[in-house]
């Protein structure tokens, strides 16, 4: 059985965006297509009605061809578990209130049991100095955290 995995809206963004000119976002455009075309059927891969709503928005053309990355891939909804969890994260200030759509899919992630969460957003999800207190909030709410991880993370043997 594959691992279960939560594909998050910088994935589908970094896979259609223009080259990066800043050499390191540009390299990580670079890993995300790596990653997408030679180790995205090692997982068994999940994205949710927040991605698909994150993905929308923003210019037409960007929006429609990052939705396309998506098609397929079966949707997760909020659950009460994971509105619950989100909350929390939100009230406890582990997450910005700005970043809502962030606690949420960290939310969902934990709340359907994923093993991973996909993502290159490291100032508010994968981030050293708030995981701890994501996992701490997720072990309260009796959930098991998501390895939270960017595609560079899970191409390493």
């Amino acid at each position: 059985m594959k691992p279960r995995l939560y594909i998050e809206t910088t994935i589908p963004s970094y896979l259609v965006a223009r080259p990066n000119p800043n050499l390191r976002l540009a390299a990580d455009q670079l890993t995300t297509h790596e990653w997408w075309d030679e180790h995205r059927h090692e997982y068994e891969l999940y994205t949710s009605q927040v991605v698909l709503a994150e993905a929308a928005r923003g210019d037409e053309v960007f929006a429609k061809a990052r939705c396309a990355k998506l098609v397929g891939i079966p949707i997760l909804f909020p659950t009460t578990d994971s509105e619950a969890l989100a909350d929390r994260l939100l009230r406890d200030q582990i997450i910005p209130a700005i970043a809502s759509d962030d606690a949420n899919h960290v939310a969902i992630a934990a709340a359907t049991g994923m093993e991973f969460l996909l993502t290159w957003n490291c100032r508010h999800i994968n981030n050293h100095r708030i995981r701890a207190r994501i996992e701490r909030a997720c072990a309260a709410a009796g959930m098991i955290c998501p390895d939270i991880c960017t595609p560079s993370e899970l191409m390493t043997p």
